[in-house]
């Protein structure tokens, strides 16, 4: 994992890697809901007051494919975030009605998930890095690994439900995952990197600044 300080409070942003992230995820608890709310936070980006939000209806399919419709204010209007079919399959085994809940608590009980399940993984390795992982640092992920993956930024602030494109530079085009810089150093040979080769770098921003 990376990490950075707050400029304006303490603590740290951290962005997590593919591994990191899902050894986070399988430390939730096995309940609906709470796998649920790791679905929504970590593999569709959502904010964790969005995640309480979701009901069944709001999972559609599309021309694209599955996607959450993620409401602002009084649902006047959403956005499209493309939605995991495990989603979908955990959903349908909680039997809810059109207009219920998936997640059915309050943003801080989801907060306290996401900080006990990131106690878990510092309990298994270590890395006090852990520590500072909550709710937005899944949703910060989530943005970095579309990029690395070749998703256009257009997409990935559509997604993300971003609007001003100076705050999605500093803290997703200026942003990588530890994984990302693995693939870089294995560029240079005097590192003691190992070359990747890749059809597509993820990596190259140039035509984005």
């Amino acid at each position: 994992m990376r990490m950075k300080d707050y400029a304006e409070r303490d603590g740290k942003r951290v962005w997590l890697d593919e591994e990191e992230i899902g050894m986070l995820l399988e430390n939730f608890r096995d309940t609906p809901q709470e796998v649920a709310a790791s679905t929504l936070l970590g593999r569709c980006g959502l904010r964790r007051q969005e995640v309480t939000q979701v009901t069944p209806a709001d999972l559609v399919s599309t021309g694209h494919g599955r996607i959450v419709r993620v409401w602002e204010g009084k649902r006047s209007k959403y956005r499209e975030v493309f939605a995991p079919d495990q989603l979908v399959d955990i959903v349908l085994g909680m039997q809810l009605d059109a207009d219920d809940p998936i997640v059915d608590v309050e943003t801080r009980t989801v907060y306290s998930w996401v900080a006990r399940a990131a106690k878990k993984c510092h309990e298994m390795n270590g890395d006090v890095g852990w520590l500072s992982v909550g709710p937005h640092d899944l949703r910060r992920s989530f943005g970095v690994r579309l990029l690395e993956s070749g998703v256009s930024p257009a997409v990935v602030m559509d997604q993300m439900g971003i609007d001003n494109y100076g705050v999605f530079k500093a803290h997703y085009l200026s942003e990588f995952s530890s994984s990302a810089l693995r693939k870089e150093r294995g560029k240079v040979s005097w590192l003691g990197g190992t070359p990747v080769e890749t059809e597509h770098d993820p990596l190259d921003r140039r035509s984005f600044k």
